[in-house]
């Protein structure tokens, strides 16, 4: 077994009874490990109640927030200009800020309505993004209006049964329910 010893690109490569090997053309390029510059560099970010993996680049760190996709976040990167070879780790808390807003106003910052997910609210009648813990509440908030509106959808959500037009004669018999 070898195992290696020395600072910087070279490297000696040392056998178990410690003798020297002739490893010293044995170099390994600085450039195969990702390389973390900023002197706060964050890990973890928290942001609109999600923890964000800082190691990942912006646009796809982003996407871990439940409600937000890669084009919106795509979309986001851009508006609050933010280079897309960046790591989240790296945001400013400006930045952070900067993006934050994005998300909570789309429509202010010229987004197109048919990129949002909730479009003609039906309590409110607007246009909006619901992101992390609102989009969890207004998914359940219209299952409890189907449910009390008595709809064919909300009923067979009720029964436990499927929604969205799948056969279920010969399907789904073994399927054990999950409240």
């Amino acid at each position: 077994k070898f195992w290696l010893k020395g600072s910087g690109s070279e490297f000696v490569a040392r056998s178990q009874a410690s003798k020297p090997c002739v490893a010293s053309a044995l170099r390994i390029p600085r450039d195969m490990s990702i390389q973390f510059q900023s002197q706060n560099f964050q890990h973890i970010l928290r942001m609109c109640n999600t923890n964000v993996d800082g190691r990942q680049k912006v646009m796809y760190a982003l996407t871990a927030i439940k409600g937000i996709g890669r084009r919106f976040s795509n979309i986001i990167c851009k508006k609050c200009d933010i280079d897309l070879d960046k790591r989240a780790g790296e945001l400013t808390t400006d930045e952070i800020n900067k993006v934050v807003a994005v998300i909570s106003n789309p429509l202010q910052f010229k987004i197109p309505a048919w990129m949002l997910n909730r479009q003609r609210d039906i309590k409110d009648g607007k246009t909006s993004q619901k992101y992390a813990n609102f989009l969890d509440q207004s998914l359940r908030e219209d299952l409890e209006r189907m449910k009390r509106v008595r709809l064919h959808r909300g009923l067979r959500h009720y029964w436990g049964i499927r929604v969205r037009g799948q056969h279920t004669k010969t399907t789904g018999r073994h399927r054990a329910h999950a409240k």
